[in-house]
């Protein structure tokens, strides 16, 4: 087994374990490889370990990568910039930094130009954390109800990144709540997705209620020294 193999299999296994601890089935969690920085061979190795689904934080790696990983559904899991939303937009991508009006128009406009849906997930700060994006839970609502009023915006679900934990403190416990109240948002919206969980927090997610778990470091191991862009190349 390679050590990418073996990787995708621990993680897999800690998913497995948390379901079966909450009484969900764990097909219902997907697995996505969050690739930062990480170049097109380390992706293709967790493609080869079973990964369907894989990550990235910038549009510009995204981008770089896509054409050169094969055999991937695509997530865009960092915050997503207006002005950098058409490099993404109609290109079977599922959007999960989605946390303003402005943002939401943006993607109407150029999905309504290229004739398609776009797939979304609404980011919400559910800490109230000035290092995170996401709208404010007063906000969730309504920012919901608007994007989902949209002709060529599909919300699908929710997305969160809980506060840092404390040092020395489990980020288990301490995301629990934040997950917990994640799902409750859901729930009573009616949305389908719950993006949450890291490498670091994954079980609480998991028991909470997580469809999507986005794990970096312990598939990859640590990240490289910046972005990785490789040779320009369009988008596929």
């Amino acid at each position: 087994m390679s050590e990418a193999a073996e990787r995708v299999e621990a993680v897999r296994g800690r998913i497995r374990a948390a379901a079966q601890r909450a009484g969900r089935d764990p097909d219902e969690v997907t697995l996505v490889a969050v690739a930062k920085t990480h170049p097109p061979e380390a992706v293709q190795a967790v493609v080869a370990a079973g990964v369907r689904d894989v990550g990235e934080n910038r549009t510009e790696e995204l981008a770089a990568k896509q054409p050169r990983v094969t055999d991937v559904r695509w997530h865009h899991v960092g915050r997503l910039q207006t002005r950098a939303a058409n490099e993404v937009v109609g290109r079977d991508v599922l959007l999960h930094g989605v946390d303003r009006r402005k943002l939401v128009d943006r993607i109407e406009r150029l999905a309504a130009g290229l004739g398609v849906v776009q797939r979304v997930l609404v980011q919400v700060n559910v800490g109230d954390d000035p290092a995170k994006g996401g709208c404010d839970l007063s906000e969730v609502e309504d920012l919901v109800t608007y994007a989902a009023a949209q002709q060529h915006v599909d919300v699908e679900g929710l997305m969160t990144v809980p506060p840092l934990p404390e040092e020395g403190s489990d980020p288990n416990a301490a995301a629990r709540p934040h997950f917990a109240t994640l799902r409750e948002l859901r729930d009573r919206l009616g949305l389908h997705h719950l993006s949450m969980g890291m490498s670091a927090d994954l079980e609480a997610a998991v028991e909470e209620g997580a469809t999507l778990v986005r794990v970096g470091t312990d598939i990859f191991g640590p990240r490289g020294p910046g972005p990785w862009t490789g040779p320009p190349g369009p988008l596929a």
